[in-house]
């Protein structure tokens, strides 16, 4: 009985031992594989594009921002594969923002200021923008190409980077670039490189961007899509000339970034207005009678009352309204008199409270119930009692310009993709993906929320640096599907973990 109990410990035992080594192989992992690079070739890279390729991230571009833009960050992992240097056209320091002759033409970057973005200037006083684009530029040839504020044309545009044609024709980053080819063309300089490989990204996003960025108002028209259609086929037709392979990316709905989500459509609280006694007033005396007005002409949903415990909506101006001018003149001139009634008429003629489906640019949170000026008081607080100007807001029409603008562009792109045999990133995709459910990235959730959500940075339009990443490796998934090379399953990609979504005020 003895030994039969000691041979059960040690069956017991033995089996635990089993056990424990089974659990131990278990948690040993696979080693990678080594990385192959397939069909492409990576020893001579150039990225060509606009203000992401250049790393742009809070308002401005700085060292630190385009160390971490997403062709660095591919350059990186290129570089295993058999991939060459990659120079850029570093800034002088991590301000941000341009000089000219010592006359600042650009501001420095924005910071996190504890309620929300504010410049850096007001956090640690006063700097010296030390970037000067008619003293001290680079010199070239540069791999990374991205030019922040080109649109799709401006890329075979001659003169683009000439300080001559500044400010209007030419490009202060561009003009950084050009060194003694100044009228050489962003496309041309890219070319001239002889690049293997390439990568294409955001043609088309500054077309619909600077449309969006000042609400529509005309002073920065949308481009028509035939324009777009040669521009876009010009640059891959020339930059795939030596058969050359490379990445083409579509462009996203830009009105999902937090640049135009973030301020609601009624951010007026009781408090803001001056609580129940200034909103009776206001009732009483302009909306009360407006909505009067509307109401007799059959829009009664134009103007609301305003409400003294929860929060009221922003007054616009829609240029789409019916214009009812005369009938509020005609119907306020017995009891204000002709002038005063005309006043109002012109004022609030095509005046309607915002709805949700209405977007507003971030600037515009600064702007809320100041003072406009010329206006007569008590109807001259920006949104409260004045309409807010075109600039300010996206009205459901213009939002509708902007998609299919975006639809047209990408449909091209996409058909230009196919047909050269280049990869493909749906940046489309991403971001609506993004700004929905949010996006996994390592152990981090990416959304589109302002400040954090930690995919777009401080200016509400570009990116942070772990975005810029998260961009990089989907880059690469895209190259690995393509052109049969195993980025992702050989671990060369980007970690979450490594970059940053907030810089510091101090950063040097």
């Amino acid at each position: 009985m003895k030994n039969i109990k000691y041979i059960l410990l040690s069956a017991i035992l033995i089996g635990f031992t089993s056990c424990n080594e089974d659990d131990s192989n278990d948690m040993i992992e696979e080693p990678l594989p080594e990385l192959t690079t397939g069909s492409a070739d990576f020893s001579k890279y150039v990225s060509l594009g606009a203000s992401f390729t250049a790393g742009y991230t809070d308002g401005a571009l700085f060292k630190a921002s385009q160390q971490s833009s997403f062709p660095n960050i591919l350059a990186q992992q290129f570089a295993v594969g058999g991939g060459g240097a990659f120079t850029q056209p570093l800034m002088n320091d991590n301000y941000g923002g341009l000089a000219a002759g010592g006359t600042r033409i650009a501001s420095p970057r924005l910071v996190f200021g504890g309620a929300g973005p504010v410049p850096l200037e007001n956090v640690i006083g006063p700097v010296t923008v030390s970037t000067d684009i008619l003293l001290n530029n680079p010199a070239g040839p540069f791999n990374n190409m991205g030019v922040p504020g080109a649109k799709s044309y401006h890329l075979l545009a001659n003169g683009y980077g000439n300080a001559a044609g500044l400010p209007n024709l030419a490009n202060p980053y561009f003009v950084r670039m050009t060194g003694a080819t100044p009228n050489a063309s962003m496309l041309d300089m890219a070319t001239a490189q002889n690049p293997t490989f390439f990568t294409l990204s955001e043609i088309g996003g500054n077309d619909v961007l600077g449309y969006a960025t000042t609400g529509g108002d005309g002073t920065n028209p949308i481009t028509d899509t035939a324009t777009f259609n040669a521009a876009f086929n010009g640059i891959v037709t020339a930059l795939t000339a030596n058969d050359a392979k490379g990445v083409v990316t579509n462009v996203p709905y830009i009105t999902d970034l937090p640049h135009f989500t973030t301020v609601p459509h009624n951010p007026l609280s009781p408090a803001l207005l001056g609580g129940a006694t200034n909103i009776n007033t206001l009732n009483a005396q302009l909306y009360g009678p407006l909505r009067g007005i509307f109401t007799a002409y059959g829009e009664p949903n134009r103007i609301q009352l305003l409400s003294t415990t929860s929060a009221n909506p922003l007054l616009i101006n829609d240029e789409n309204a019916v214009d009812r001018s005369a009938e509020i003149t005609a119907a306020l001139t017995p009891t204000l008199g002709a002038p005063t009634a005309a006043a109002f008429g012109a004022i609030f003629g095509r005046a309607r409270h915002a709805t949700d489906a209405d977007l507003f640019v971030l600037p515009l949170s600064s702007s809320i119930g100041t003072v406009v000026s010329g206006a007569p008081a008590p109807i001259n607080l920006n949104g409260v009692s004045y309409p807010l100007a075109d600039k300010w807001v996206l009205i459901p029409s213009e939002q509708t310009a902007i998609r299919n603008a975006t639809d047209a562009y990408n449909a091209t792109i996409s058909n230009v993709a196919s047909t050269n045999g280049l990869a493909l990133v749906n940046l489309n995709a991403i971001l609506t993906q993004a700004s929905t459910t949010g996006i996994m990235f390592d152990d981090y959730t990416m959304n589109t929320s302002l400040v954090f959500g930690g995919l777009v940075s401080l200016d509400g339009i570009h990116l942070t640096a772990r975005g810029y990443a998260l961009m990089a490796n989907k880059f690469l998934e895209a190259i690995d599907s393509t052109y049969g090379s195993n980025f992702i399953a050989s671990g060369n990609v980007a970690k979450a973990g490594n970059y940053t979504t907030n810089f510091s005020p101090t950063l040097q």
